[in-house]
């Protein structure tokens, strides 16, 4: 074999096999899909396909963070394990940092802790005060100092009142912190204080451009290079391999989740007309549902939802072809986005996807 046959032959490997940081997928998406054991071969699979980065969010049921963390990263070799979100306000201070850097050492580096705002009527019902801007600052600001070996001395701040906060003197770790933003002040807290920003899904094209600009803006302003601060598009990634009633659950009845649970921020925010927001509401299919449309719904149900959502509302996710799946993606990148997360489907069900993106 000649040099330069040697030479192609290792760019061929290298572009097939090429770890896709770029790109990140949730482990049980959605709700759980059929529990919680389901995340080991999640995991592995997403790995084998090369994704950069394995995202977890919490729920207040099988979804306990800090659990699926463990198992993910034992799990795995390569692969970032990121939470987005678990919250702020849900453990001590010190638990959570404590959590942070036990899974920092224990992966060689591999984990990144992502909190969110949460749903304010959750806590509401809990008994949970509701986070603010000003707590996940103070919270940042404390959790990295923890990480640094400070021993704190009377903190007052908006996260409480805490006569002693330390962890070890001998700390000197760097952990990366994400933060799940929806509106403009998280966004800028993302600019300031995080190293990845994780957005929502169905952003409009412009509502991702708005968004990127006020998460770099902000890093600016707070003297950061912007280009440190990774902003994720969470895009809704649904390729026409898969059966007709599951597609519409993972997009359809998705956004009709969202629609349900704050649906006037995800209208304000992408400039949609509150109008058919408003039908929606009224719909007596949609009030007949006990509980989240993609949880609960029939799949009639859901064919009758979907007469009631605009194509236009749908548009921002990868749809169709494989192909047609990838450009789209490949357009979030146009769009500003530094990594997309292909949300809403596992690793199995990403496979032909990701295999036309790798040959594109």
């Amino acid at each position: 074999m000649s040099p330069s046959q040697t030479t192609g032959s290792a760019r061929e490997v290298t572009a097939a096999d090429r770890p896709l940081d770029e790109l990140g997928y949730y482990l049980l998406a959605g709700a759980g899909g059929l529990g919680p054991a389901t995340l080991v071969d999640e995991a592995r699979q997403g790995e084998q396909l090369g994704l950069g980065t394995a995202f977890i969010s919490e729920r207040w049921n099988v979804k306990e963070a800090s659990s699926l963390v463990g198992a993910a990263l034992a799990v795995t070799d390569r692969m970032q394990i990121a939470t987005a979100a678990t919250n702020h306000n849900t453990r001590h201070p010190l638990i959570t940092a404590s959590w942070g850097t036990t899974m920092h050492r224990m992966s060689g580096g591999r984990f990144t802790l992502g909190i969110g705002r949460g749903v304010a009527a959750m806590y509401a019902a809990f008994g949970v005060p509701a986070v603010t801007t000003a707590q996940m600052e103070d919270w940042a600001q404390v959790t990295r100092r923890l990480w640094h070996g400070e021993i704190i001395l009377n903190h007052d701040g908006p996260i409480g009142k805490y006569p002693v906060l330390f962890l070890d003197t001998e700390f000197n770790e760097d952990i990366r912190l994400a933060i799940v933003a929806f509106g403009p002040n998280t966004l800028k807290l993302g600019g300031r204080e995080f190293d990845d920003v994780i957005l929502h899904t169905y952003f409009t094209p412009e509502t991702l451009q708005r968004a990127v600009k006020t998460v770099k803006d902000a890093a600016e302003q707070a003297g950061r290079d912007p280009a440190s601060v990774r902003v994720w598009s969470c895009f809704a990634t649904v390729g026409d391999h898969l059966p007709e009633e599951l597609r519409l659950k993972k997009t359809v009845a998705r956004l009709g989740t969202y629609l349900q649970g704050y649906g006037d921020l995800m209208v304000s925010t992408n400039g949609w007309d509150p109008a058919v927001l408003e039908r929606f509401r009224a719909d007596s299919v949609v009030t007949s549902i006990p509980g989240s449309i993609d949880g609960k719904a029939t799949a009639e149900q859901i064919e009758h939802i979907a007469t009631l959502i605009p194509d236009e509302w749908l548009e921002p996710s990868a749809t169709g072809t494989s192909q047609q799946c990838v450009d789209r993606i490949r357009k979030e990148f146009e769009y500003g986005a530094d990594r997309v997360i292909l949300h809403g489907v596992t690793p199995e069900e990403l496979a032909p996807i990701i295999k036309t993106y790798r040959e594109s």
